[in-house]
């Protein structure tokens, strides 16, 4: 009597089913461009063409065993990259992270901000009651306590609402706002974390609580789209709320200001003279290919003069926050002694560059952080769009 065949691994078919095109995973070719894009390919003991590899020959065990796969920053690049389209950020990361978070096997960083997420709605354990604070003396109309229909409902997001070098570029987007007379408001204490990096960094669950309390939140008010200067919030609003039955129009602040360049541009009055390097964040250019719109602001403002890193749109270096890495820092430099913001500064400063513009909020205190170590500091300066574009401001868009 001949022996059953044996199953199919418990974890690969996890992985085969996590998102749609899954199944595409039994497709690997072994090209191993994955790994070799991935920006911490090299210190992980099974990049993602080893990791392919490890669930089709059965050594699940192995791959557990080992904390590879919290060295992925969830960039999308191996995905982008991959000659038979393979799902790999979606599929086979995020499935190995949740399956290490089942069993217990999360660095302690992340485990914290996790927690702060669940408890308090925010990876930085800040009090929801302050997260309007940043906005006193701007004027900035509180839905809660506004109650009329609005244009445009801003999600401002954590970091954006709680950290300190954050809460400077939101009061510069709410001048932008008031300068470009929008009707807008925000939710206050009522937004919680758009839950992107938490789904990212294996957390499915609290992903989906997190989404639903924003939801709650939003089907209180009426107005006529979203915007974000957030591009996990905006990944989050744009992709993954739909599939759990929450939609709304949704734009990055970078899509809805270059959508109003002809009422803009006459405000930018003061010149901002300086050679400007943009860099283009994951989940707002890789992810979901918005690359024109910043550049359009950037050489809308007199004085710039807008150069390309050699990395840039689809190519661009990730910063290293994302699926999880904004709270990573430690452990990434303990297993890989690199940091991809020193790599980005050094290649800004190789073109040239005097100001590093940005358009994520987790990038300007990584990126200012990063400036201070490599070989010539403070020489680059780090600021988002909105900073450049109040900068240009004259005095009637003040």
């Amino acid at each position: 009597m001949s022996a059953a065949p044996a199953p199919e691994p418990v974890l690969f078919e996890k992985v085969l089913s996590a998102v749609p095109r899954g199944e595409r995973l039994r497709l690997c070719l072994q090209c191993g461009t994955c790994s070799g894009i991935c920006p911490y390919g090299f210190a992980m003991e099974f990049p993602p063409q080893s990791m392919i590899a490890e669930l089709r020959a059965e050594e699940e065990s192995r791959l557990l065993e080992s904390d590879s796969v919290w060295l992925c920053m969830s960039c999308h690049s191996c995905a982008c990259a991959c000659p038979k389209q393979i799902p790999l950020t979606s599929g086979l990361m995020t499935t190995l992270k949740t399956e290490l978070m089942l069993r217990g096997k999360v660095p302690v960083e992340l485990q914290g901000a996790l927690e702060n997420a669940f408890r308090y709605g925010n990876a930085l354990g800040a009090s929801p009651r302050k997260r309007a604070d940043w906005a006193q003396g701007l004027e900035v109309p509180v839905m809660a306590s506004y109650r009329q229909p609005v244009d445009v409902l801003w999600f401002v997001g954590d970091y954006g609402s709680f950290h300190p070098r954050l809460q400077g570029i939101s009061r510069d987007f709410a001048k932008l706002l008031k300068a470009l007379d929008v009707k807008y408001g925000i939710l206050g204490p009522e937004e919680v974390s758009d839950g992107d990096s938490q789904r990212l960094a294996g957390e499915p669950g609290l992903f989906e609580t997190l989404a639903k309390k924003n939801s709650q939140a939003l089907k209180k008010y009426r107005f006529q789209q979203i915007v974000t200067g957030d591009p996990h919030a905006y990944n989050a609003l744009k992709n993954e709320y739909p599939l759990l039955g929450i939609s709304y129009p949704i734009q990055h602040v970078t899509q809805f200001l270059a959508e109003r360049l002809a009422q803009l541009k006459p405000l930018l009055k003061q010149e901002v003279k300086a050679r400007v390097a943009y860099h283009d964040p994951c989940y707002l250019g890789r992810v979901n290919g918005i690359y024109e719109e910043p550049r359009a602001l950037l050489k809308a403002i007199p004085g710039v003069e807008l150069v390309e890193m050699p990395h840039e749109r689809e190519t661009s270096l990730c910063c290293g926050g994302g699926g999880g890495g904004m709270w990573l820092d430690g452990f990434t430099w303990e297993k890989a002694h690199a940091r991809t913001t020193e790599w980005r500064v050094r290649e800004a400063l190789s073109v040239g560059a005097e100001i590093l513009a940005v358009a994520c909020p987790y990038e300007p205190p990584r990126f200012e952080d990063a400036a201070k170590s490599v070989e010539e500091p403070n020489r680059l300066a780090v600021r988002d769009i909105a900073e450049l574009l109040v900068a240009s401001l004259g005095p009637s868009g003040e």
